[in-house]
């Protein structure tokens, strides 16, 4: 009797050991997609810190956080306190302006295709669970 409590008891104490681990593994980093009112797609994976550092962005945020007047950009002026839906709209009104998800495909793919690293296609960047 004494046996097969002992070993209910290390199994329940085990399942909740392997529940606190997937608990405690970090979730990935994904693209703010808060904008679109019905995403066809999971969002992006996309981990900040790393592609600073890959990138070497520390000093040079402004090469994502971009400011723009009209069609000329604004030297040392950056947006990183602004969401990027803030200057890009879903559907653009002004032909100075790039829709959201075009930016966001634009500034991710062109980047990857300079570095010739890094995934470019759909399935690559927006992971299903």
């Amino acid at each position: 009797m004494k046996t097969i409590q002992i070993i209910i008891m290390t199994a329940a104490l085990s399942l909740l050991g392997l529940v606190f681990y997937a608990y405690s593994i970090d979730q990935p980093e994904t693209m703010d997609r808060s904008a679109f009112e019905s995403p066809q797609r999971p969002a992006a994976v996309f981990a900040h810190d790393e592609h600073n550092e890959a990138a070497e962005l520390e000093e040079d945020c402004a090469l994502c956080h971009h400011v723009y007047d009209g069609k000329t950009l604004v030297p040392d002026e950056s947006s990183e306190d602004s969401p990027c839906s803030d200057c890009h709209s879903l559907n653009p009104t002004s032909e100075n302006t790039v829709s959201l998800m075009t930016a966001y495909h634009k500034r991710c793919k062109s980047c990857h295709f300079d570095a010739a690293k890094g995934p470019v296609l759909c399935g690559e960047c927006h992971i299903r669970k």
